[in-house]
């Protein structure tokens, strides 16, 4: 069986297998029914091994044994592999996200939070610095400086950047104006972009003529971006810094009219 070696790197990174376990789960989905031989000749992986990747892709459910001799393995519709592994990723996840959930109340976690502070407390404000990659990281550190303001967060982006991070922006706008926080909004870009987000939104963004992206917690943290937008990875730069958070903040109020 002559497959494509791109399809074989696709499929094993997409479904989790391993090389051997994709070429004869390709063979065992050309074949349909297959036994350790047979699999062999097609996927080209060595006999001796094909016994316990069968057995393995039928444990995970991408193979069924068939009941007879000699022992020959059929094979599952690929959409329900696919619905099983859903389910699986779903339900890890649940387990995962309810165990970090009750962390909070463990003896472990507040050590971790005692070795933080006892760690942090004799470092200087502007010796703190963090240099991040990736969207997540970064979208992480954005929630992070919101939950940790008391008086006001400066958000300056483009209005593309706005509604590509909405999903996360907009629920902690919300809370941050429920706290009574004051959050102040500047984005670059298309005028007419910027009035239709205020008015779907109920936002007061203003709109900024120059580019950037930035967000300031109480003039004391900031977060940069320091690569363009269309950059394939964003890359941040986190300051705990209130003198150039101030007068960073200082300059763009100054410029907007806040």
């Amino acid at each position: 069986m002559i497959v494509n070696q791109e399809l074989v790197r696709k499929i094993k990174d997409y479904f989790d297998l391993n090389i051997y376990e994709t070429k004869v789960w390709l063979a065992l989905l050309s074949k349909g029914i297959v036994s350790a031989g047979e699999t062999a000749e097609l996927s080209g992986v060595p006999r001796s091994r094909t016994y316990d990747v069968l057995e393995s892709l039928a444990k995970r459910g991408f193979a069924v044994v068939k009941v007879g001799k000699p022992i020959k393995y059929i094979a599952v519709r690929p959409e329900q592999v696919l619905e099983k592994m859903k389910s699986n990723v779903f339900n890890d996840a649940q387990e995962k996200v309810k165990t970090l959930a009750n962390l909070n109340d463990t003896k472990e976690f507040t050590e971790l939070q005692q070795l933080y502070k006892t760690g942090i407390s004799p470092i200087k404000s502007e010796e703190i610095s963090g240099f991040m990659r990736g969207r997540q990281n970064i979208m992480t550190k954005i929630k992070e400086l919101a939950d940790s303001a008391e008086k006001e967060v400066f958000i300056y982006t483009s209005i593309g950047d706005f509604e590509d991070k909405s999903r996360v922006l907009l629920p902690v706008i919300d809370r941050l104006n429920k706290d009574n926080i004051k959050v102040k909004i500047a984005l670059s870009g298309e005028p007419e972009r910027v009035k239709k987000l205020n008015s779907k939104f109920n936002l007061k963004a203003k709109h900024a003529d120059h580019p950037g992206r930035l967000y300031i917690a109480d003039k004391k943290e900031v977060l940069f971006m320091i690569n363009q937008e269309t950059a394939d990875e964003e890359v941040a730069i986190w300051l705990n810094t209130p003198f150039f958070s101030k007068s960073l903040a200082g300059m763009y109020e100054k410029h907007l009219g806040y």
